[in-house]
């Protein structure tokens, strides 16, 4: 049986909030008059009503060590991106955290400045509505994308920082990954369910086959995460995400050999 929502209300009543993804606090009840309003970035139990309070921790503790441990990659890639692709070095773009809110999730910018959105938004409603696997437009050779901007998204490099939206409580180190607004709007009652956990850097899904899933896959084992979680299974998908970017490399690189054969 599916874990209770982290409300105390039915799903159907916490979907209420879904459908305004503007909002910027939730209530824990259906009932208006009685509920206690609640900041969504310290949001402090999960879908079953269990403290998370280790897991912010984790968080907190896991993403400052990071920051100072990675800081000289992330200069390197900083002074690359500036070399190689004339404009900002960071690009954000408006995703949809824990229960719809919106927020400025962080990337490396990998692709030119102004690139055309609407090739992505074809190819995402594509995977959305058949049981294609979830394969980046990048596989296929995408002009959007700068030097060496492919291999900072098949290694995940472009992601590290999101671990300032970590510290600021708007993302986890691990739950399913955030979607664009626009890829919320199109969302069921179903799919929003994934929306029951913070996004995450990392998550289930990037460690059980990933771009090799379909969307629907993919749905399933972020809801699943969002009834199932646990601080083991957190340092567990830690653990299993060092071992799927070599994989991750290995598939960008034969994809390039295809390309170019």
């Amino acid at each position: 049986a599916a874990a209770p929502n982290r409300f105390n209300a039915s799903f159907a009543s916490a979907n209420s909030a879904f459908d305004n993804p503007q909002l910027s606090y939730f209530t824990r009840s259906g009932s208006a008059s009685d509920a206690k309003q609640i900041d969504v970035a310290s949001y402090d139990t999960d879908s079953a009503g269990k403290p998370v309070q280790g897991k912010r921790a984790l968080d907190i503790t896991i993403a400052s060590l990071a920051l100072i441990a990675l800081a000289p990659i992330m200069a390197l890639i900083a002074v690359m991106i500036k070399i190689v692709s004339p404009g900002p070095i960071l690009f954000r773009q408006r995703r949809a955290g824990f229960m719809g809110q919106p927020f400025d999730c962080l990337k490396f910018r990998t692709m030119h400045v102004n690139a055309p959105t609407a090739l992505h938004s074809t190819h995402l409603k594509d995977l959305m509505t058949t049981d294609k696997p979830l394969t980046k437009l990048d596989q296929k050779g995408d002009p959007r994308v700068i030097p060496f901007g492919g291999i900072l998204r098949a290694t995940g490099l472009d992601e590290l920082p999101q671990l300032f939206n970590v510290l600021l409580g708007e993302m986890s180190l691990v739950g399913p990954r955030p979607c664009t607004m626009s890829e919320f709007s199109l969302y069921s009652a179903w799919h929003k369910r994934r929306l029951e956990a913070k996004p995450g850097i990392t998550g289930l899904w990037q460690v059980s086959g990933k771009n090799e899933t379909t969307f629907s896959k993919m749905i399933e084992l972020d809801v699943e995460y969002c009834e199932s979680w646990n601080l083991g299974m957190d340092l567990s998908i830690l653990g299993r995400t060092w071992r799927v970017i070599p994989q991750q490399l290995k598939g960008y690189l034969r994809s390039l050999r295809q390309r170019s054969s």
